[in-house]
């Protein structure tokens, strides 16, 4: 008889450490190469570059450049012009709020837009600054807001329209107001009822900020005592200003923003004038008794909404416009004419485009 050779026993692979600094990926069914079956994951043993895509969409960003379309409502005198060239650091609002003695002070308000393209960086964008002259001048300031929802509405209607063509534009150019400025009066009592009109039929289609001009005229006690006044008025009025506590993703938004919500309205003071402080040149107002300086947080809180408005919230403003504001619009106006209609050929081959 032939012995009975035992069957060779081999030894299990070993299973190749994971790298260091690369992440695994887990599937949830199935198992590939070097898998652990249903559940487990498989570790990757090369660099794919999925961190990449940061980089890609910032390319791809830096060459399309940024849109942001600004507007300013407050009665004349109030320094809106100046404040957004200070904000900005440049000349983009009109050259004067004031009108000279050839000029008539407008029957209605008007609507004056200014686009200029802002360079820093090398990352471009097209700001515009939409400028309201008249509002509030009048003795009867009765529905004085209408030509500013009207051209609000406007900028809607015509993004829609460029949306819903057979053949859009690869980039629909954006017209849409981002943000609202909107000035109080340092009166130091409390708001008028304009104010409070306005801000109530605008807040739901406009991203409003309030902000207190000149608020070097009020006292520390004052301005403190004005701010909390306004805030309370505008709770009572049921006014949601931005940013509004309903469009919070999280808890980290939540914070951030009640903190800004606490804060607001700003006050602020705006100067393109420079003076020479303590050895430097700063921005301020020069008054009898010193220097009001513009980016000084002890002066006023301009520092406080320019970092709101431009290094923290801008692109959630364009955000919130665009998945709020503009979708709200888009429904009803989709609503009110019946949905969209259905498209036809005409025999010639043109197409028909769907009217609204």
């Amino acid at each position: 008889m032939s012995e009975i050779v035992p069957p060779e026993v081999r030894p299990k692979p070993a299973v190749p450490a994971k790298p260091t600094g690369i992440s695994s990926v887990h599937g949830s069914q199935g198992s590939g190469v070097g898998g652990q079956g249903a559940g487990g994951g498989s570790s990757l043993l090369g660099y794919i570059g999925i961190d990449t895509i940061i980089e890609q969409m910032r390319k791809k960003t830096m060459k399309t450049g940024f849109d942001f379309n600004i507007m300013v409502v407050g009665t004349s005198g109030l320094g809106k012009s100046t404040l957004v060239n200070t904000l900005f650091k440049s000349q983009v609002s009109r050259r004067s709020t004031g009108w000279s003695r050839d000029e008539k002070i407008p029957r209605t308000v008007e609507i004056k837009a200014v686009s200029h393209v802002i360079e820093e960086g090398g990352v471009k964008m097209k700001l515009t600054v939409i400028d309201t002259p008249g509002f509030g001048d009048q003795i009867n300031n009765e529905n004085c807001w209408d030509p500013i929802s009207k051209y609000i509405n406007e900028q809607y209607e015509k993004f829609l329209k460029e949306e819903v063509n057979i053949a859009r534009k690869k980039r629909i150019p954006d017209t849409r107001v981002h943000c609202c400025l909107y000035f109080i009066s340092p009166t130091g009592h409390s708001l008028r009822q304009l104010d409070t009109e306005f801000m109530k039929n605008l807040s739901r289609m406009v991203n409003i900020i309030p902000v207190i001009a000149k608020s070097d005229t009020l006292t520390v006690e004052e301005k403190i005592e004005f701010k909390q006044r306004v805030r309370k008025e505008l709770e009572i009025s049921g006014i949601e200003f931005y940013p509004q506590k309903e469009f919070d993703e999280d808890m980290e938004d939540k914070s951030d923003n009640d903190k800004i919500r606490e804060a607001m309205p700003f006050a602020v003071v705006g100067s393109d004038k420079e003076y020479q402080v303590n050895g430097k040149r700063v921005l301020g107002r020069k008054t009898p008794w010193g220097v009001v300086e513009v980016e000084n947080p002890i002066h006023c809180e301009f520092a406080q909404l320019r970092d709101f408005l431009i290094r923290s919230h801008l692109q959630d403003l364009k955000e919130v416009t665009h998945n709020i504001h503009y979708e709200t619009y888009r429904a009803k106006r989709l609503n009110d004419n019946g949905g969209l209609h259905p498209i036809s050929t005409a025999p010639s081959g043109d197409t028909q485009e769907s009217n609204l």
